[in-house]
């Protein structure tokens, strides 16, 4: 199978290889979910907390005597069962980040990537570069590019004035491809990959397959 290679004008200027160990297998939907639901979880804050008893504000002196009251018995007005008082076993602040195997993660972004080449919506330049820092044009050259909603631009080394001219473009995101994941294909409309990117992708995939 080979893919059409343009340049940042959108007119042909050869075509890739693509591996059909990499690009030719099914479209493992199960396990794209699985690693986007790994990295929304790493990705949460987990600042969350409640106040127990010991951090309610709220004196730790007794409030009545243990007996001859007729009252129940309680030790301090911090504690639970009253109002105002502490929380048993609320949230408190954690990490909810988790791994999953290597070669799963690697299985996902295969199953991602052949999932926009179904939908044709990968395309292969030879080179992503701007010449100078101007949104405008590169916004314009994705128009030219057919890059429609949200775009993921994958480059080896992803040049630093196309970054600083898309960085300020809602919904263009630039990876480099050794930092590319599943979640970022899946969550994206169109995905434009450099020849070189998709060459190191197809390197990176095919000996995990």
């Amino acid at each position: 199978m080979t893919l059409d290679v343009v340049n940042q004008q959108n007119e042909k200027v050869g075509s890739v290889d693509l591996r059909d160990e990499v690009f030719g297998g099914r479209v493992n939907t199960d396990l794209i979910w699985e690693s986007v639901v790994r990295e929304n979880a790493g990705r949460r804050r987990g600042t969350h907390a409640t106040k127990n008893r010991a951090l309610v504000s709220g004196s730790g002196k007794k409030p009545w005597r243990q007996k001859g009251t007729g009252r129940a018995r309680v030790g301090e007005i911090r504690n639970p069962l009253w109002r105002k008082g502490g929380t048993v076993f609320g949230p408190q602040p954690r990490s909810y980040e988790y791994a999953m195997p290597r070669k799963a993660e690697r299985g996902a972004l295969r199953a991602a990537l052949v999932q926009k080449l179904g939908e044709r919506a990968l395309i292969v330049v030879d080179a992503l570069a701007a010449s100078e820092i101007r949104t405008r044009a590169a916004v314009e050259m994705l128009r030219t590019l057919g890059a429609e909603g949200k775009t993921l631009l994958v480059d080896v080394t992803p040049d630093e004035k196309l970054a600083l001219a898309v960085r300020n473009v809602a919904g263009v995101k630039l990876v480099p491809s050794g930092r590319v994941t599943a979640r970022d294909v899946a969550d994206a409309t169109r995905v434009i990959a450099t020849r070189g990117a998709l060459e190191r992708l197809q390197e990176a995939l095919g000996a995990q397959s």
